[in-house]
């Protein structure tokens, strides 16, 4: 519940102190002074909290005791089951008949037994001094759906908890094309952005998104793919798929000796609050600084970027102001602070979802159970008829009962049943209550 009614931090954030106080920062306003309280207790990463962790523990804790439970029993119901239910049972049940055939015990027994197995019941004979008792029943295996629901449960639990501690999901991993990223997370994995390609339909509406891959394990190629919205690529359990592309500004940022501070690309992700601006950021981390890239969004104008241009914002860490803004022209080197910056050109970038879910199997396998163990328990119903025969001046009376709990469907086969029965042992009289 609370992880639906509080926004929860995109994915890469939580693991980047500056950038998740800048997001704690955007939704103060909608939180106020609850947002603090709330950051603490864990509410916006509720999924991964101390708090979730624990209630799935005691929750399949509890459907584990549950299942202990309730096996036993249905194993005994399933091969050691009551033969001889009291006389008040057969007057009583909800459904139950009477029926009198003109034939001895032995051999309307016999009559009952063929009439139930062709209904595809299991019968098991249990005489006793008043007369003769029949059990029967058929899918005895189907209250043991209860058992694999419940178990598939835990499975999907044990799934999710698996993916929320070990795994991880990244939904706006960007490369520009040309450029190398790091994937992080303990992988050694890291991604080159070889080309990307869109292509659309006449109505200008998208149909298809490519990004010729490369995939590199500690610096060492594994990989190389093109990969689309619907066919990732994967490997070593982490999987990349096509999400969406934006332009890029390829930067190179020298000291006043000469040394480059940064040489890459940075993808134009953002929008202002007016969408007239592409806004896209990098770090200096060695001199701590953060540059923000501006550029004017497609399909707009701006008197002050004119094209061939952008505008850089840098930020000194400490400082609430920034310490340097200027528009540059594309291939003329600017000093800025004492640094300068060239912007060299544009590129295109492509947005991956990277991922790495080692819960998914579980998820699967108990997802596949669940439906096994709701089919079992819906659509066969464990079916049980006690049949007691006594001996009567004229033959033998046949009585029949029933608990049918919650089964109505097996109303009308019950009344197949006895009219069988009647049939078989050519009944002189039938009464049924």
């Amino acid at each position: 519940l609370i992880g639906t009614l509080l926004v929860q931090v995109p994915a890469g954030l939580a693991t980047d102190p500056a950038a998740y106080t800048s997001w704690l920062t955007s939704i103060h306003p909608k939180y106020g002074g609850w947002t603090p309280v709330f950051d603490k207790l864990g509410f916006f990463a509720i999924f991964t909290s101390i708090w979730f962790k624990l209630i799935m523990v005691l929750l399949t804790t509890s459907v584990l005791a549950c299942s202990v439970n309730r096996a036993p029993r249905l194993w005994k119901l399933a091969f050691h089951p009551r033969t001889r239910m009291g006389e008040t049972f057969f007057t009583h049940a909800p459904l139950r008949a009477s029926v009198l055939v003109p034939a001895e015990p032995g051999e309307t027994m016999d009559y009952v037994r063929e009439v139930l197995q062709s209904h595809r019941f299991r019968t098991v004979t249990d005489p006793d001094d008043d007369g003769l008792n029949l059990y029967a029943d058929r899918f005895r295996w189907g209250p043991f759906g209860t058992v694999v629901a419940h178990l598939s449960f835990v499975l999907i639990l044990v799934g999710f908890f698996l993916s929320a501690t070990t795994g991880f999901k990244n939904t706006q991993f960007i490369v520009p094309v040309g450029s190398t990223v790091q994937v992080g997370n303990g992988t050694g994995l890291s991604v080159k952005a070889m080309s990307f390609n869109d292509a659309y339909y006449p109505d200008g509406s998208p149909s298809d998104y490519a990004s010729d891959l490369i995939l590199y394990k500690n610096g060492a190629q594994v990989d190389r793919k093109t990969i689309r919205v619907n066919h990732p690529m994967k490997a070593g359990g982490v999987s990349f798929y096509q999400s969406f592309f934006g332009e890029a500004a390829a930067i190179k940022v020298t000291d006043s000796a000469g040394k480059t501070l940064y040489d890459d690309a940075a993808a134009l992700q953002w929008q202002s609050d007016d969408g007239q601006q592409s806004i896209g950021k990098f770090d200096i981390k060695s001199k701590g600084l953060s540059v923000y890239v501006i550029d004017v969004a497609s399909g707009k104008t701006d008197p002050n970027i004119k094209p061939g241009q952008l505008q850089l914002e840098v930020d000194q860490a400490g400082k609430t102001e920034p310490i340097g803004t200027q528009v540059v022209d594309q291939g003329k080197p600017t000093t800025i602070a004492g640094l300068t910056y060239t912007f060299e050109r544009t590129r295109q970038f492509t947005g991956l979802i990277v991922a790495h879910d080692p819960g998914a199997p579980f998820v699967w396998i108990g997802s596949t159970l669940l439906v096994l163990g709701l089919f079992l328990v819906f659509f066969f119903p464990h079916r049980r008829v006690w049949v007691r025969i006594r001996k009567t001046s004229a033959g033998s009376q046949v009585l029949c009962a029933s608990t049918a709990k919650r089964d109505v469907a097996f109303k009308p086969r019950f009344q197949q049943l006895v009219a069988d029965i009647q049939l078989a042992g050519t009944p002189s009289s039938s009464t049924e209550k």
